[in-house]
């Protein structure tokens, strides 16, 4: 099969990673994909959110399979050109991404179909917005609908903390377009959980846990990121909490999905916050996450190009015996550049990463990385590296991830010390 992986982040490395071992990969492209990428795919300079080149790209070299890594495409429509070109493509259409694309639509789709969740309301007033917060308690939670990076929700500790984020979000000061409509919901007090299932519009292919870390800081302080590391499967993660997952949240989502007119093909990976034992809803990611899928493929046993192509043709049935997860811990440390998520600096020099990768079971998987004119590798993103360990216990995949980073000789970069500290005793 020839195969085209479109992004360029550490979720792509890491698919990249796993989709050149397959033996039914005979060409691997990426596009525009990033330094460490280039170590397993040809990249191709396509941004990937040009809906028109790729589309023309993959029918010109006579792809067999798009998989859609990032959400921004998603939602542009690039999975609709693709399936109108006649081409197989991992990823939902634009339709059905609106369940990451719109915080206000899986809302609704929630309360239309009974899904659990918090209780919200969505606003484009401001004064209507702020009337909501004067009638409910804090801390209150208030979020740019459209898609902000990760970025665009807010935990209000205080009302006027609550009224800034509105007047930012709706004057398109914040988070220009997307937050152009806000959804106010109830603030859950619990621990979050992320899980992860494929879909193929009428099946669902339940995969595994993990638990990401979003502040940027120790102690989960300061700003939300996209993401500052994660471990996979979660701590808290039992047989009777994965039932009522899949059987509450994400098999009634996909239904809902279908009955709706846009079946949901691709990954449903659900932000989920556990209360009381209780899981509910706390946002969909129509793609697999980033650092999470770090961590996913680091313990995945089985051919991945074969079960997203199963997920592209609607064959999820014909695999499900063919999937199964490592008993090890996985975990993914990320590295970002020293003012990550505000403003930071590109083109600062990274070395030691062989060094770090004879760690043993550690992979470094490039984020913002790119190669200079001498071939050294530099930073171009927020989010640079993410360095990715199994062991045999949280405990374990933690020295080793640690040990790697260590080794990273990278002045300008930072990440936090404590990724996986829930799990640990």
């Amino acid at each position: 099969m020839k195969v085209l992986l479109v992004g360029s982040g550490g979720r792509e490395h890491a698919l990249a990673w796993a989709l050149a071992q397959s033996d039914n990969c005979s060409a691997l492209y990426c596009a525009p994909g990033n330094a460490g990428i280039e170590q397993c795919a040809e990249l191709v300079a396509i941004q990937a959110e040009d809906v028109d080149r790729l589309t023309t790209f993959s029918k010109d070299n006579e792809i067999d399979l798009v998989i859609i890594g990032p959400e921004a495409p998603l939602v542009l429509g690039l999975a609709d050109r693709l399936h109108d070109a006649g081409i197989d493509v991992f990823g939902p259409s634009a339709k059905a991404a609106q369940l990451e694309g719109s915080k206000g639509f899986m809302k609704d789709i929630c309360k239309k179909y009974g899904i659990p969740t918090a209780a919200y309301e969505r606003f484009t007033d401001v004064t209507k917005a702020k009337k909501f917060i004067d009638d409910n308690a804090i801390p209150i939670v208030v979020k740019a609908d459209g898609l902000a990076a990760g970025k665009g929700v807010i935990i209000c500790e205080t009302r006027q903390q609550a009224y800034m984020a509105v007047e930012e979000m709706l004057s398109g000061a914040a988070f220009g377009d997307a937050g152009q409509s806000v959804v106010i919901e109830e603030f859950m007090d619990g621990e979050e959980l992320s899980y992860f299932a494929l879909a193929d519009g009428k099946t669902i292919l339940p995969l595994t846990s993990a638990q990401d870390h979003k502040r940027a800081f120790d102690g989960d302080q300061g700003p939300n990121t996209g993401g500052m590391g994660a471990y996979s499967p979660a701590h808290m993660m039992t047989a009777d909490l994965e039932e009522k997952i899949i059987h509450r949240i994400i098999e009634p989502t996909v239904k809902a999905m279908a009955d709706e007119g846009a079946p949901f093909t691709g990954v449903l990976f659900a932000g989920l916050m556990v209360v009381d034992g209780e899981p509910k809803l706390i946002e969909y990611n129509a793609r697999f996450g980033d650092p999470e899928c770090q961590t996913l493929v680091a313990r995945l046993q089985g051919d991945l190009l074969k079960i997203l192509q199963a997920s592209a043709q609607g064959r999820l049935d014909d695999i499900k015996g063919q999937v199964s997860w490592s008993e090890q811990t996985a975990m993914c440390v990320v590295m970002a550049a020293k003012g990550y998520p505000g403003s930071y600096e590109k083109n600062t020099l990274i070395q030691g990463l062989s060094e770090a990768e004879e760690v043993e079971n550690t992979i470094v998987f490039h984020a913002g990385t790119s190669k200079n004119e001498d071939g050294d590798i530099v930073s171009v993103g927020g989010r640079v590296l993410g360095i990715t360990a199994t062991g045999d216990n949280i405990g374990h995949a933690r020295r080793l991830a640690y040990e790697a980073v260590e080794r990273v000789n990278w002045p300008d970069g930072f990440c936090r010390h404590d990724i996986g500290h829930r799990a640990l005793p």
